[in-house]
């Protein structure tokens, strides 16, 4: 097999060729035919997140085709094309997965973070948490719903909890991957989107306006109107004072980053009047079965920007520079 390493935080990744890795019991391997590009391994790539090992091989929005079952596998077979997300592996016993909150897990394992991605040509998953996706929609269209699109999903349920609250005001502050994807999801659900891009990002703002947003400006603009709730994308700590601000009495907002720069001090004002402040973390199984099948639906498109998996390190250097607004995907 062909793989993209991190051998050490803040390294570029390396162009390597391992012996072919065989499935364990419950396990499958897939041949990876898209993987997309997230920010979050960018974070692993600078070593931001906790209880790193290295080598890792990155990557957690895999498309691929089963090409070998391990002993125990039930549901899957040879040559299903299936989706491998960021959640790899849940204990199953711990306060939070028994109360059905496995994105909380306790001894979890996270695919491309604390066991190896999908930067390579194949890779070894845990056969429950694998998503069947059927043979409709490409590969490459399909990779970026397995985070910025399950996160995504996520976030706008925090954001309603759990209610479709049709014609509310939605503020979506950072407009690449997952924001360009559940702006779709939101219009259907009936909200209202109001897109928050870098100031004066023309171009991204006449993109967020082509999928439906009722307005777009920058960052530290307020919208015309209140917000009920806002969802941040963009890892900067620094935007939560100013969703806090746009956000009218009781409104929420949702900080869906794995990782997020220092939130400044802000004015106790700011929070009261009953407004929340809370945090997606990882996903839930649950999750993809509720949204892969409404994407699919509905008709979410997805915008990408396309490389070869050697050029991995050009994608994440592309991404940390905001050279795309939409989603990166590699194809070994």
């Amino acid at each position: 097999m062909k793989a993209m390493i991190l051998n050490r935080p803040g390294e570029e990744l390396q162009y390597t060729e391992l012996p072919d890795r065989f499935p364990g019991p419950g396990e499958i391997r897939v041949r990876v035919t898209a993987c997309g590009v997230c920010r979050t391994d960018l974070h692993v790539l600078d070593g931001e997140l906790p209880d790193m090992t290295y080598p890792i091989i990155p990557g957690h929005e895999i498309v691929g085709r089963i090409d070998r079952l391990g002993e125990g596998v039930d549901g899957l077979h040879l040559g299903d094309r299936v989706g491998i997300p960021w959640l790899g592996h849940t204990c199953g016993h711990c306060p939070y997965c028994q109360a059905h909150r496995e994105n909380l897990c306790d001894q979890p394992l996270f695919t491309g973070y604390t066991r190896d991605g999908g930067f390579a040509s194949s890779v070894i998953a845990d056969a429950r948490f694998a998503f069947p996706l059927g043979e409709e929609g490409s590969d490459v269209a399909l990779a970026p719903l397995l985070c910025a699109g399950l996160i995504g999903w996520r976030s706008l349920c925090l954001a309603g909890d759990g209610e479709v609250i049709a014609g509310k005001a939605l503020g979506l502050y950072g407009f690449g991957a997952a924001a360009h994807i559940v702006a779709q999801v939101a219009r259907h659900e009936g909200w209202k989107v109001y897109a928050f891009t870098q100031t004066d990002d023309k171009d991204t703002q006449a993109f967020a306006m082509s999928l439906g947003a009722v307005w777009a400006g920058g960052s530290e603009e307020m919208p015309p109107v209140a917000l009920e709730s806002a969802i941040i994308f963009a890892p900067v700590g620094s935007l939560v004072p100013l969703a806090l601000q746009a956000v009218r009495k009781g409104g929420r907002v949702v900080c869906a980053g794995i990782h997020m720069s220092d939130i400044p001090g802000f004015p106790y004002s700011l929070l009261w009047e009953e407004r929340q402040l809370v945090s997606v973390a990882n996903l839930t199984r649950q999750d993809g079965l509720d949204f892969l099948p409404l994407a699919q639906k509905i008709g979410v498109a997805t915008q990408t920007t396309t490389y070869g998996l050697q050029d991995a390190n050009q994608a994440l250097a592309d991404l940390r520079a905001g050279k795309f607004d939409r989603a990166a995907v590699l194809i070994p």
